[in-house]
């Protein structure tokens, strides 16, 4: 029995826009009672690629068919957001002189899904008119925000429109053992995720 071959960039590029122009993808059908939430994982050394790629199906999603995506980088959130409350020279300054488990946990706490990320991403949608939201920098905030905690936080800030979150990583989706996600290939979060994988979808 022959393994199946990885479908190339290209293929994958194109497969993601079909699943995310689709009237299924849009309209949030065949979920059952699970939420529109979708993981795109990829190869980190893929990084770059994929960026562009994002950035392509962006532009085509919304010139060819009118179906605009809203983007939140959870990097420059979290920059924006310690910048708001006048903490950001401090943390800067606190990199410095703190051991790193110190920074950690107060990053940690200035930077916590429940009460400050989730609460930005709902203001944030709220300003924009959009179809899709997609969530990227998820590696850039590694250690100091879990994708797990985002993602269980969203499930009720993002219920009405479908949202497709970049992984650089694997998401390992299994029926017996609930779904995990490995960041960078190593990392692995030990929670259940009700998101779905958006390269096992049909196009």
């Amino acid at each position: 029995m022959s393994l199946q071959a990885e479908p190339t960039s290209a293929q994958q590029e194109e497969h993601l826009f079909k699943v995310l122009s689709s009237e299924r993808f849009l309209k949030m059908e065949g979920l059952g009672n699970e939420v529109a939430h979708f993981i795109y994982d990829y190869d980190p050394s893929r990084a770059l690629e994929v960026a562009q790629a994002k950035k392509r199906i962006k532009t085509k999603l919304e010139t060819e068919l009118g179906i605009k995506v809203f983007e939140i980088n959870l990097y420059d959130l979290c920059v924006e957001l310690l910048k708001k409350r006048n903490v950001w020279d401090r943390v800067l300054a606190a990199e410095a002189t703190m051991d790193k488990p110190e920074f950690l946990k107060l990053l940690q706490n200035m930077l916590d899904p429940q009460t400050h990320l989730a609460p930005a991403i709902k203001e944030l949608m709220a300003g924009e008119s959009f179809q899709i939201l997609f969530l990227t920098g998820i590696g850039e905030v590694f250690p100091f925000v879990r994708s797990h905690t985002v993602l269980n936080n969203l499930q009720t800030v993002v219920s009405d429109k479908p949202m497709l979150l970049f992984f650089p990583g694997r998401y390992d989706v299994s029926a017996t053992q609930g779904s995990a996600l490995v960041l960078f290939g190593q990392l692995k979060d030990d929670s259940f995720y009700r998101a779905k994988r958006i390269r096992d979808q049909e196009a």
